[in-house]
């Protein structure tokens, strides 16, 4: 979850975690390992995305040319992988929907993935002081220990109303896996 480093190393850091828990979940045999391993990518998708919004894509804003509207595209795209999380949740992992939907989160994710580390990334490492970078790097670290672990499609995606309801739905989030044993295998 923290891996220390600036934004960019922290975040490609996650992106990598991201990966390998696609292919868990693509190795997974048992409805229990399937869960498990769907459980596990939920958690860490939704506590990087709502870092990204609370800190990263307000960078993107200040300190890159058309700011704006590459913020706005990467938080659309944040809000169709969150659908598809959210519909997760309620299907039999065993049926073929479930495997449809994991593989359309799966195309979704790593088309961001790409985008972010060939396109975003570099402009902001050229653009941005490392000291900036530094910083974000330990605000987004901050962000995710906070961060809500289930999906909520109708959150705010932008500051400051996600900075502010960000840490009690991860609250509330934490709180019912520690209950349920989500996220623990």
């Amino acid at each position: 979850m923290g891996h220390g480093g600036d934004v960019i190393r922290e975040l490609t850091a996650d992106h990598d975690e991201v990966k390998d828990f696609f292919e868990e979940l693509r190795a997974a045999t048992t409805p229990d390992e399937r869960r498990a391993a769907a459980d596990k990518l939920t958690i860490e998708l939704v506590r990087h995305s709502v870092a990204e919004e609370q800190y990263l894509y307000p960078a993107v804003r200040e300190h890159l040319d058309g700011g704006d509207t590459i913020a706005d595209k990467e938080i659309a795209d944040h809000a169709a992988a969150e659908e598809m999380m959210k519909r997760l949740e309620d299907l039999d992992v065993a049926g073929q929907e479930f495997s449809r939907c994991v593989e359309g989160l799966r195309t979704e994710v790593l088309a961001h993935i790409k985008d972010e580390e060939e396109n975003l990334f570099p402009s902001l490492r050229h653009t941005c002081p490392q000291a900036t970078l530094d910083d974000l790097g330990d605000r987004i670290r901050t962000a995710k220990k906070l961060a809500p672990t289930r999906p909520h499609p109708g959150a705010p995606s932008t500051p400051p109303a996600n900075k502010l309801l960000a840490p009690g739905l991860g609250l509330v989030d934490r709180a019912r896996d520690f209950v349920t044993g989500r996220g623990k295998s």
